[in-house]
């Protein structure tokens, strides 16, 4: 059943009911047909909207009556007046200086249905791809917000339009040489065609390849009379051969023994290329069992998750760069996938040498290659909200999987999806040791689950940034407004220097960042400390903090061990080697306690440092 019949079987419910459940939506407008030009006008501005976001479905016939309890739909029926109306809203927009556009391809032939005892007229309005947009409704271009049309601001207009000359040049329409229309595979071209035509016929099966022309040149798979790497790409036949590495994944995975290593080579046109590698990386990863579930098995990463990510990165790789992407699995650690291209310069912050060195990106829901986009869009292999970086933050603030992060390289970008938890152990325990600094911040209360799982997001991203790891922008409009704000008013976090009022940067209180206590120490210990071996001295800060910032005071030879261990490189869940540090740190503290460095609470069962160290020891 289609989309439209479901949702008139639930109109007809309501109508019949008397009763109002709100069914309008991003793309769903329920209107009765204008009865004067003014109201007209109105729905001419929601289709402009309509079309410069995410398209839609407008219903003509039913119209919302009442207020609160009263408030219900009522039937009023589609008019046949109104035809004329409905047969010139293709033509009724204009580009930015405004000469006028057919966009009769946007809008597939409206329907008129039985409804009720009567007809309502269904329009159907298509997303402009994203190289055509925006267009204008009277000198203005409107979105869609929610149920609401919005005016675009002169700023994203702007953007846009620098964009559009952009793709003017897009890396998949560049011709491919040596290939000709009869490279094309006539079954992929009708498959692409069947897709296209959901949920409402707009283009013919084609016979042949001749006959297919005109809409080979009008989707751009053929260009000034050439084969483009998007023609080839979506219905080519031999595409490794015309291709080359365009057209294929490598992928590995990443263990220690070399007869373990799954190794392949993916080669492929764009849609089955996209499912092999899903599929590789599905039979790699780790799996458990999900006690939650009955059972079932867990994979490490939400394949939704995967799915995107594969996706995302095929769709804006750089296809003027002959070269395959990578996809590399280190089990329990990571999925790394390297793709030919580069970030646009806008989209990053950079600070390097700044004193708190900064490396984001901010998320973008525009396609490198847009019209393979909007081929991908109809496969629903492609969305266009920036769901890929947007569900990479969503899932790491759900705490499903730990920070993930881009490297940058001359003509590639690896991004690195890390298995674990953004609030792991290592987090909860350094929040532990600042639960007292905590406390005293927020007046007496304590963290929060979202302001902890944010503040660990923050804090693993300043981590990153210094390691040359480019994290991705997190902005009130990640919807943890309340926890930025609420660690913002307790100074918890603050915005960083290069901050607009569009772009936020958080930065996390150097309190909770700083990583040694030298100049402290040496003013409780003198010259004594500095005579002392590199573990006494990190053991002596990890008491400091615990001493200066937890409520309990103290910390154990136990918490000291995990405070250190956490902070090493090699970290990882080597019992063996977790014994062998702890025994080393007890050590530690048996030789600061018997020197007067330390001083231990029995009924603690803790450790706090000497503060009258200076006034019994000569130094």
């Amino acid at each position: 059943m289609k989309v439209v019949d479901r949702i008139l079987i639930k109109l007809g419910e309501l109508i019949q009911q008397s009763r109002f459940e709100e069914l309008e939506t991003e793309g769903l407008e329920i209107k009765p047909v204008p009865a004067s030009g003014g109201d007209w006008k109105e729905r001419h501005k929601s289709i402009n909207a309509l079309l410069n976001t995410r398209g839609g479905i407008v219903i003509f016939g039913v119209k919302e009556e009442g207020f609160g309890s009263d408030r219900r739909y009522v039937f009023t029926g589609w008019q046949g007046y109104a035809e004329p109306n409905l047969k010139e809203i293709p033509k009724l927009f204009s580009d930015r200086k405004g000469s006028p556009l057919d966009l009769s391809d946007c809008f597939p032939p409206p329907e008129i249905k039985e409804f009720q005892g009567g007809r309502v007229a269904v329009l159907y309005v298509d997303e402009l791809a994203s190289d055509r947009k925006f267009v204008f409704y009277k000198g203005t271009a409107y979105k869609r917000i929610l149920t609401g049309d919005h005016k675009i601001s002169d700023a994203d207009v702007d953007a846009q339009e620098e964009f559009k000359e952009e793709a003017v040049h897009a890396r998949e329409l560049q011709p491919v040489a040596g290939l000709t229309q009869a490279d094309f595979d006539l079954d992929k071209l009708n498959e692409y065609i069947t897709h296209l035509n959901r949920p409402v016929k707009v283009e013919t099966i084609k016979a042949d390849i001749a006959g297919a022309m005109p809409f080979l040149e009008r989707k751009c798979f053929i260009k000034d009379g050439r084969v483009t790497t998007l023609g080839a790409l979506v219905c080519g036949k031999n595409a490794v051969d015309n291709l080359g590495f365009r057209c294929q994944v490598h992928g590995y995975v990443d263990v220690p023994q070399e007869i373990a290593r799954d190794k392949q080579d993916l080669a492929d046109n764009i849609l089955p290329l996209m499912e092999g590698s899903l599929a590789y990386i599905l039979r790699n990863i780790q799996v458990g069992v999900s006690a939650q579930q009955g059972g079932q098995s867990a994979p490490q990463y939400p394949e939704q998750l995967l799915r995107e990510t594969v996706n995302n990165a095929l769709a804006h790789r750089d296809y003027s760069i002959n070269k395959q992407a990578i996809i590399a699995i280190k089990p329990g650690a990571h999925i790394a996938i390297r793709n030919p291209g580069s970030f646009r310069s806008h989209l990053l912050i950079e600070a390097p040498d700044d004193a708190i060195p900064l490396r984001r990106i901010i998320p973008e829901a525009k396609p490198r290659n847009p019209k393979l986009a909007d081929v991908l869009r109809v496969y629903r292999k492609w969305e266009g909200r920036g769901i890929g970086m947007a569900t990479l933050v969503n899932l790491c603030l759900q705490n499903q999987i730990d920070l993930p992060f881009y490297r940058l390289f001359s003509e590639e970008v690896c991004l690195h999806i890390c298995a674990g938890k953004i609030l792991d152990e290592r987090m909860e325990r350094l929040f532990q040791s600042f639960d007292g600094y905590f406390e005293a911040k927020l007046q007496g209360n304590e963290l929060s689950l979202e302001q902890r799982l944010v503040l660990s997001y923050l804090i693993k991203s300043e981590w990153a940034n210094e390691k040359l790891g480019y994290t991705i922008l997190l902005t009130p409009d990640n919807n943890h407004f309340k926890a930025l704000l609420a660690l913002e008013q307790a100074g918890l976090i603050s915005k960083h220097k290069l901050s607009t009022a569009v772009y936020p940067i958080y930065v996390v209180d150097r309190v909770l960042i700083r990583n040694n206590y030298l100049s402290e120490l040496r003013k409780v210990f003198g010259a004594g400390f500095d005579g002392l071996d590199e573990t006494l001295k990190q053991v002596l800060g990890v008491v400091y903090r615990h001493n200066n910032f937890s409520k309990a005071k103290v910390v154990s030879a136990k918490q000291a061990s995990f405070a250190l261990w956490f902070d090493l490189d090699t970290a990882n869940d080597d019992i063996k080697e977790f014994d062998r540090l702890y025994r080393k740190v007890r050590f530690a503290f048996n030789k600061l306690e018997k020197a007067g460095f330390v001083v231990k609470k029995t009924e603690a069962r803790g450790y706090h440092l000497n503060q009258d160290y200076l006034q019994t020891h000569l130094v």
